[in-house]
């Protein structure tokens, strides 16, 4: 357990770094937050939670759409700029700091359970899919995006932990959240049977150098990896690493056109 609460504490204070936000504007994913939460057809007055909701990405749209939403996530940095941007929308979400492991949520709680590349990067997948089916009352429904493996943001992702330190075993990989067969079984026996929709979003860079600096400025993970692979000497082949892969999607004016495959997950509760 000592191994585990380590192992969050440094994701609170990694996700800290950099500026979340800016990234999320630059890139227009605050888009996705809007767009899963008008698929999950939220109605006035629905009980609504988002699991790692970070600066309030699917939260906000939520709570324009007139639900009663509760934002949880484990960085309070992240939770200070989803208050501004909530304040600034004119809408009301309840902020809360707590685990995508242990949700501060009674049993069956939430008519609608979301998360938009949040939940994915808790420690243990079965446990989070555990308290999502928990939290989640009978006839409710889930709306998750994450990742595709054999996306671009697979192999970006594949790219910066290869010059990271391993994660104890017992962490589970972020990008297994976009295996089909490994998510039903994540939520086999708990009454929610998952269904999948691959989708894709066109993420616009300046330059192969403006992507570099954006992830390296403000994806916390990543600002944390330039900082390791400066100290230890191998920035020079992260740096490379990734810039030959946004090299491969340069157009002939330099702009680097990232198609971010991603896996739209829903399902109901029975």
């Amino acid at each position: 357990m000592s191994e585990l609460a380590d192992v969050k504490t440094a994701a609170r204070t990694v996700w800290a770094l950099g500026d979340y936000d800016a990234m999320m504007r630059a890139e227009g994913l605050y888009d996705l937050g809007a767009q899963l939460a008008h698929q999950l057809t939220i109605t006035p007055g629905e009980r609504v939670v988002d699991v790692a909701c970070g600066t309030g990405n699917a939260a906000i749209p939520a709570a324009r759409a007139g639900g009663r939403v509760t934002g949880v996530d484990l960085t309070p940095e992240m939770l200070a700029v989803a208050r501004q941007r909530a304040e600034a929308a004119g809408v009301t979400v309840d902020w809360v700091e707590g685990d995508a492991e242990s949700l501060p949520l009674r049993d069956a709680e939430a008519d609608v359970v979301l998360s938009t590349f949040g939940c994915m990067f808790a420690p243990r997948h079965e446990v989070v899919a555990e308290e999502i089916a928990r939290v989640l009352a009978p006839g409710g429904r889930i709306g998750l995006c994450v990742w595709a493996p054999d996306g671009v943001f697979g192999e970006f992702f594949r790219i910066v932990a290869g010059y990271l330190p391993p994660d104890p075993e017992f962490v589970d990989p972020p990008l297994a959240w976009g295996d089909e067969h490994r998510v039903r079984e994540l939520f086999e026996g708990t009454g929610i049977t998952p269904v999948f929709e691959r989708a894709s979003w066109r993420i616009i860079h300046p330059s192969v150098e403006a992507a570099i600096a954006c992830y390296t400025d403000n994806l916390g993970p990543v600002t944390k990896a330039r900082e390791l692979t400066t100290a230890n000497g191998s920035w020079p082949g992260l740096h490379a690493d990734l810039a030959a892969l946004f090299h491969r999607h340069a157009e002939d004016d330099g702009r680097v056109v990232l198609p971010a495959t991603y896996l739209v997950i829903t399902g109901r509760r029975a």
